[in-house]
């Protein structure tokens, strides 16, 4: 997605209202260094719907296999301080800036963002955070010390939300690691009215 793609507003602020609304409408925010702070709604919108999830073979195999210990919203702000600190190739820093930290931080305290961790006896070796907009689950980023640690963690956080009665998550973009386990784009005016419907059957998701 280009920079420009799907950009819908500029400016505002990060407070837990403006947030709280801004992804109600399927809005996110994404900041870029030297600009005003930058809301975007894509053209196009990635979506994993749980009935479509893929786990490939040697996922299924590190899952079976693995050690690691989940818990939700244990950790969250280091979780998320360990997304900001996290190496993505093609990107020479993070849009996760401390500012993001503390808003993201703020919905957390009032319910609203949540994180699943994945550990290593008491280590944090990976995990996932989101936004809860009220019965619908926009995932934001996910970091792993530890091969497969982020993915196990979601899809702990995928049985999570299936158990709650949700039927798909929001991720935002497509990356080739989502694509393989199932994800898909919708055009936007799919995606907000799914995203409406979804809203609209009140679920309680954590």
């Amino acid at each position: 997605m280009s920079d420009s793609a799907g950009v819908v507003a500029v400016g505002g602020d990060l407070h837990p209202d403006t947030l709280l609304r801004a992804y109600q409408s399927g809005i996110f925010p994404w900041p870029h260094p030297g600009l005003p702070l930058l809301w975007f709604c894509p053209p196009r919108r990635g979506v994993l719907e749980f009935s479509r999830l893929h786990i490939p073979r040697s996922l299924a195999q590190a899952q079976r296999r693995a050690a690691f210990r989940f818990t939700i919203d244990r950790a969250f702000r280091e979780v998320i301080s360990a997304c900001a600190r996290a190496c993505r190739p093609g990107q020479g820093g993070t849009w996760i800036t401390q500012e993001m930290v503390g808003a993201y931080c703020e919905l957390h305290r009032l319910g609203r963002a949540h994180s699943v961790e994945a550990w290593t006896g008491e280590r944090l070796v990976g995990g996932i955070y989101g936004v809860d907009a009220g019965g619908a689950f926009s995932g934001e980023s996910m970091f792993y010390l530890e091969p497969n640690a982020s993915k196990l963690a979601l899809l702990h956080l995928v049985e999570h939300l299936s158990s709650r009665g949700l039927g798909w998550m929001d991720i935002q973009m497509v990356t080739p690691h989502m694509k393989a386990l199932g994800a898909a784009e919708l055009p936007r005016d799919a995606f907000l009215k799914k995203l409406a419907k979804t809203l609209s059957s009140g679920l309680q998701l954590f």
